[in-house]
């Protein structure tokens, strides 16, 4: 309830700026907006960091714990699960750059209320997954960043879709086909999305980085149910920066640069399965919760629950049948709300394929 209360009001606030400030000033806008945003971001990285307890653990060079959060930069992760997007802001939040936490998203999770309409709003990128079409799209919605006021990351999951046994058998299958190499722990990356964005980007966007996310054995994969559930887990996060003056000039260059990170990324998950870390220094005083999100949910409760209160004696909402078919309809609205929430991030049933020391094989 909490959650659904304090999206409406973020995505009013939105919708409001966007309709007077937008056409006067993008900048401000962006500011209002992106300030307003993170109150709802930070909501959900309760749900991840606080409610959940998902432990995060960070392996990262000096040189990019130097930088990361302080400059604009395009974020290139593996796709593990259906909360992966949650698990990239809560990445955001430990480096400060939640307010900037940016997304490449399939176009229909714009139409999702709240969740969808809040990164529409913040400035999210959404594609139709038909190059014809992205390719404009993509052009113009990179050069809109060049002028963003404050820090950002762009997330791009360039594989295209979430990582399941079936995808992993079908990219198995076409990568012999065509002798590439053969993943085991990831996809065959998509490169024109990844190769525009560097493109359209390399001249105000410093920094690439690199961002494998990978589950201990034993732990269950997080899902946006789990976390709702309390379901314990634990993620790693290995982040390693290249400076985007460093990569290849052509086209042809730049997608070849992002297939060879994919297959080193498979072999860092190969050494990550076999020895349950990566190699590289681990930044543990990261893995301490933020008390941020903690103190807004904290007052965010409050102030519903007193307005909650305040709006039933008002109406005297408890005295009378219409009140009361009121109250039950909000509540039925929450539920169905977040009914549909999980279940579009869900990921979709599997056939008969499991995954067996990274082959990916039909079961009969």
């Amino acid at each position: 309830m909490i959650f659904c209360l304090t999206g409406i009001l973020v995505n009013i606030i939105q919708a409001a700026c966007f309709l007077i400030i937008w056409p006067v000033s993008k900048n401000t806008y962006r500011r209002i907006v992106g300030a307003v945003t993170d109150i709802l971001f930070l909501h959900l990285t309760f749900l991840v960091d606080w409610w959940a307890g998902l432990e995060v653990r960070i392996h990262a060079d000096l040189e990019t714990l130097e930088v990361i959060g302080k400059e604009k930069a395009l974020v290139m992760p593996n796709h593990t699960c259906d909360a992966d997007v949650l698990m990239m802001w809560l990445l955001a939040e430990r480096f400060n750059c939640l307010r900037g936490a940016l997304m490449v998203m399939k176009k229909s999770s714009k139409y999702l209320p709240i969740y969808g309409w809040a990164n529409w709003f913040n400035g999210a990128v959404f594609l139709d997954r038909n190059w014809a079409k992205d390719e404009g799209k993509l052009k113009s919605s990179f050069q809109e960043l060049k002028d963003f006021p404050i820090s950002f990351w762009l997330t791009i999951f360039v594989e295209g879709t979430r990582m399941t046994p079936d995808k992993l058998l079908a990219a198995q299958e076409f990568a012999i086909s065509k002798g590439f190499p053969v993943p085991r722990n990831v996809l065959i990356p998509r490169t024109k999305g990844f190769v525009s964005a560097v493109q359209y980007m390399r001249s105000f966007v410093p920094a690439v980085y690199d961002v494998t996310v990978a589950v201990p054995k034993g732990h269950p994969i997080p899902s946006v149910k789990g976390f709702l559930t309390k379901q314990p887990s634990v993620v790693h996060f290995h982040i390693k920066r290249y400076a985007m003056n460093e990569l290849p000039e052509s086209d042809e260059g730049i997608a070849q640069w992002c297939k060879d990170r994919f297959v080193a990324k498979d072999a860092m998950l190969d050494k990550f399965r076999a020895n349950g870390t990566f190699d590289g220094k681990e930044s543990r005083d990261l893995r301490i919760p933020q008390k941020k999100s903690l103190i807004v949910v904290i007052l965010l409760s409050c102030i519903d629950f007193i307005g909650a209160i305040l709006l039933i004696r008002r109406f005297s909402l408890l005295s009378n049948w219409k009140g009361i078919s009121s109250l039950a309809f909000a509540v039925a609205f929450d539920a169905i709300l977040m009914y549909t929430f999980i279940e579009y991030t869900k990921l979709p049933e599997q056939g008969k394929v499991q995954a067996r020391n990274g082959r990916a094989v039909k079961l009969h």
